[in-house]
């Protein structure tokens, strides 16, 4: 498809579920793939990805700098808030659920009961790279 230029930098686009593109990242465990919907520019834009984590995986607790917004598409997201991986402290949301997660949140994922894809917009670099 053609890409016509609106305002700003932002340029028209489709990305068809065929057309997405994961790739493995060291910042992720080896089951899970992120894929970066929107191009940007490389410094503090707003982004679009997805993250597809496989059935079984443990997202070991971490923070990012950036405020997100998670939108859960596919399966079971499973979040918990804390420095510790503790699955009593994890919540389920199922597809559709949105969760806001400001900046700097020490939080941990579980695919506890199968795959799932959460899509995540944020500004901020783009967590492309190990930190």
């Amino acid at each position: 498809m053609n890409q016509t230029k609106a305002a700003g930098d932002f340029v028209f686009k489709a990305l068809l579920p065929e057309d997405i593109q994961w790739m493995e990242l060291p910042v992720l465990p080896q089951s899970a793939r992120l894929a970066d919907l929107v191009d940007h520019p490389p410094e503090h834009a707003p982004y679009v990805i997805r993250v597809k984590v496989s059935a079984g995986t443990r997202v070991m607790p971490h923070v990012h700098p950036e405020n997100r917004i998670y939108t859960v598409m596919s399966g079971i997201f499973y979040i918990g808030l804390g420095e510790e991986f503790k699955a009593e402290e994890l919540k389920a949301y199922p597809p559709g659920s949105v969760i806001v997660l400001p900046g700097n949140t020490p939080h941990f994922h579980w695919a506890k009961s199968g795959e799932y894809v959460s899509q995540i917009i944020a500004v901020g670099a783009i967590p492309l790279e190990a930190a």
